[in-house]
């Protein structure tokens, strides 16, 4: 069919808006996270499993290339622990910078959230 415009809308909005959400606050949420001390990749998706009741799973997929670029801003510090039995494994902790970014990321992500709590309890104009 030549000359269709695309389609702008997603199938369903409503998972797309939650993707979305989820995919622009997963660096906050992981600093937060390693904010009360030092974890591993698995118990960093365990520990966001479980204080979400699941409204937050994610993968190792999606989590790794989060503590990457974490990583490599200087936000979080690394260390290898190789128990006597089983695979070693890296333990991530929060750098005083991405301590600071926490508090920053935090800040902005209370304004946004009081931004579109005030413009949703708002009644919609009419036209």
């Amino acid at each position: 069919m030549l000359g269709m415009a695309p389609r702008l809308v997603p199938a369903d909005p409503v998972r797309s808006i939650a993707r979305e959400l989820r995919r622009g606050s997963l660096e906050l949420v992981v600093l937060h996270l390693l904010s009360s001390g030092e974890a591993y990749g698995y118990e960093i998706v365990t520990k966001l499993a479980e204080r979400t009741d699941g409204a937050l799973e994610v993968t190792d997929g999606t989590l790794y290339p989060v503590l990457y670029r974490l990583e490599a801003a200087g936000f979080v510090t690394i260390r290898w622990e190789t128990p006597q039995r089983g695979v070693p494994r890296k333990y991530y902790r929060l750098t005083d910078v991405g301590r600071a970014e926490l508090e920053r990321m935090t800040r902005e992500w209370a304004a946004f959230v009081n931004a579109m709590t005030r413009l949703i309890g708002q009644r919609p104009e009419a036209q």
